[in-house]
């Protein structure tokens, strides 16, 4: 059943429970525009009744058009960047559907991360398309799920926040993503050679931010748990 819908310091509040404590209120410019944005839309959808496991899988139908998209001869990759950046709204929107109405589920939640890995291995089958190595592609999605099943351990083992906001954090996958794509659709324009070394380059920019995060979440979850224990 639909519950109330929030205002939006009720939803900041909401939202700040589900997500380690973190208030969006006090969060950057950019980042609480960006979920002040998602709130008024999942209020919109919320009004309009449309649940939020709808929304979950329009978001995940959005990141498979990535990789058919990306390998078009012109525009391709700036298709794949267009629809990334699409998918990413629909996975800001369905939470803020589920918040801003009450609709909250445990199981929402491990659909919502499920959609969100599967959207991600899309986003890199089209760098693969596109011309990255496979290995490196391998690398950047394993690193990437290595990250969120790290911090998912560590909070069933007893971490009561999400640990560390660290520079491998779906945010940045999205903004690698999308400029990635972006600059192989410019370079491939020019010469399209150029688009598989373009998109190389920003899967290698994954890989390594990946890594560096999962170091970063690493550190914060022991510091956690030895306190905790």
């Amino acid at each position: 059943m639909v519950g109330r819908q929030l205002n939006w310091n009720e939803y900041a509040t909401a939202w700040a429970r589900l997500h380690g404590g973190f208030d969006p209120r006090a969060a950057t410019p950019v980042v609480r525009g960006w979920l002040r944005l998602s709130y008024h839309l999942g209020f919109l959808l919320g009004r309009l009744r449309v649940g939020p496991t709808a929304v979950t899988v329009v978001g995940v139908l959005l990141c498979l058009c990535v990789p058919l998209f990306a390998v078009r001869p012109g525009d391709g990759p700036f298709l794949g960047a267009l629809f990334v950046l699409l998918a990413s709204v629909a996975d800001s929107v369905d939470g803020a559907v589920a918040v801003a109405t009450g609709r909250t589920t445990r199981l929402g939640y491990v659909y919502d991360s499920l959609a969100d890995r599967l959207g991600e291995a899309a986003w890199l089958v089209a760098f693969w398309l596109v011309g990255a190595p496979g290995a490196l592609v391998a690398a950047a999605g394993a690193l990437s799920w290595l990250h969120e099943y790290v911090r998912a351990r560590a909070v069933a083992a007893g971490m009561r926040e999400i640990g560390a906001v660290t520079v491998g954090e779906r945010p940045t996958r999205v903004c690698v993503a999308v400029a990635g794509l972006l600059l192989a659709g410019l370079t491939g324009l020019i010469q399209p050679d150029l688009a598989a070394g373009t998109i190389t380059m920003a899967t290698a920019v994954w890989v390594l931010l990946a890594a560096f995060g999962l170091g970063q979440l690493l550190s914060a979850v022991r510091r956690a748990l030895i306190d905790a224990g």
